[in-house]
């Protein structure tokens, strides 16, 4: 996981947002950055995952608007099998699910064994847009870090392993994808205003999201904080870690639950 140390939060300490660079490419070109690899050995290793049924494996995808979340999807996980693998896009919660606790809707959707699960957005909403637009007292947001502690140790203990990535893109940076949207007239549909008032609170969710990387990066569930100024290492990166993650579980295909000695075609 030599790929993984830079960017991992250590549980402990602090994230550090500010100082760490969005267009840091760890001296990688974008010419040794193939990811084509990286997609076909995550392939090999999410059928053998759908074999043994003994883990489950939990992405989390957070940034800001613009950061990339949808654009990850669609390329490092590009060559998985559709029937192992399930993403879950969080949106403004329903009536139902503000009846409920806020870890609610999130269990719901949590991978099965054998299962990759990706969240494009999660649970960490309630401590950065509940807390940047005041939906809750700071004594209900402020609780919820050691509650989404509790929560993912619980489904780590229940063999589903956890990898949490912030998508680390500059101001300047986001600037640009959004007047890109905007020009390009096959990217408009992406747009909306809640964008561009969004980004109005870029230093609250700069606060929000620093306290919530510092509080809830864990062993068991760690933050990573990925450079997403340039898209190609982005990929790159993330592929590794997801792929490095899966090696170290020692994943294994199942023996033959029937004597394989008493078949005999013809």
């Amino acid at each position: 996981m030599k790929l993984a140390k830079p960017f991992l939060v250590q549980p402990g300490e602090k994230a550090r947002l500010h100082k760490r660079d969005a267009a840091d490419t760890l001296g990688i070109s974008k010419a040794d950055a193939n990811t084509e690899p990286h997609i076909e050995e995550l392939r090999e290793l999410q059928d053998v995952l759908y074999a043994d049924k003994r883990y489950a494996l939990l992405v989390v995808l957070q940034g800001l608007d613009a950061g990339g979340k949808d654009g990850t999807i669609r390329h490092i996980f590009s060559g998985v099998n559709p029937q192992g693998c399930q993403v879950t896009a969080f949106k403004e919660p329903t009536p139902e699910e503000l009846d409920h606790d806020f870890l609610w809707r999130v269990h719901r959707v949590v991978p099965g064994r054998g299962f990759i699960g990706i969240f494009n957005r999660s649970h960490y909403e309630d401590v950065l847009v509940g807390r940047v637009h005041r939906l809750v007292p700071k004594t209900v947001w402020s609780a919820r870090y050691d509650q989404i502690n509790d929560f993912e140790k619980t489904l780590d203990e229940n063999k589903v392993r956890i990898l949490k990535f912030y998508l680390h893109i500059s101001k300047d940076e986001q600037l640009r994808r959004l007047q890109d949207r905007l020009t390009d007239p096959k990217k408009n549909w992406k747009l909306s205003l809640l964008d561009f008032r969004e980004r109005e609170h870029w230093d609250e969710y700069m606060a929000a999201y620093e306290d919530a990387l510092t509080k809830c990066s864990t062993n068991h569930a760690p933050w990573y904080v990925i450079p997403s100024d340039h898209k190609w290492f982005r990929n790159y990166a993330i592929g590794a870690i997801v792929n490095d993650t899966l090696k170290h579980m020692k994943l294994r295909y199942p023996a033959a639950k029937i004597d394989l000695s008493q078949i005999h075609l013809s």
